[in-house]
Formats: structure tokens, C-alpha cells, sequence
């Protein structure tokens, strides 16, 4: 079957996923990284005192310094690196009503 054909029949490495508290936030930018395309801004994220970057066109984050964070990202060489549109805040079952 064609919608089973896996490329080197490698397992995918799973997603790593981070949560904590937002300690502080730090933004560069803007970059163009070619014509045409939006500006992109650099966050510098630490949470739970693991440095990390994220990348996306918003000037504004959805989350704050003090906020309890949850996202995917993966480790690089340069660092870790936080998934597009996977930043958001970690909701308690607890504290929801």
C-alpha cells in the first residue's frame, strides 16, 4: 500500500516536550530571511533555567514572564529549538474553573 511507504524504514524520533515556569524573555529582530517573506523575530526563552529559542512572525508572545509554559521542541546543535505554534501556557486541572 502507498499511504505505508516509509522512507529508510526509520522510527521518527518522538517529539521532546518542555514545562515549567517562564523566567524571562528575550526578543531580536526583525529578520528577513528572503524577499517576500514576513519578518521573522527571535525569542530567547528560559524556563526552568533550560535556555531556548523560538522563532515566529508575531512581535508579541501568547504567554508572560511568570506564566506556567507547555511545548514541543528538539535539540540541536545550537541549542534547543522550540516547534512553530507549540508555545502556550500549561493549564492546571486543578486551578480551571
Amino acid at each position: 500500500m502507498a499511504g505505508e511507504f516509509r522512507r529508510g524504514n526509520r522510527r521518527r524520533t518522538p517529539k521532546l516536550e518542555g514545562r515549567g515556569e517562564l523566567q524571562s524573555v528575550e526578543r531580536e529582530g526583525p529578520f528577513k530571511e528572503w524577499l517576500g517573506m514576513p519578518d521573522l523575530y527571535r525569542y530567547h526563552l528560559v524556563v526552568d533555567g533550560e535556555a531556548y529559542s523560538y522563532q515566529t512572525e508575531d512581535t508579541e508572545l501568547p504567554v508572560q514572564v511568570g506564566d506556567r509554559v507547555v511545548f514541543r521542541y528538539k535539540e540541536t546543535k545550537a541549542g534547543n529549538w522550540v516547534d512553530r505554534n507549540s508555545l502556550g501556557k500549561a493549564i492546571d486541572p486543578s486551578e480551571y474553573q
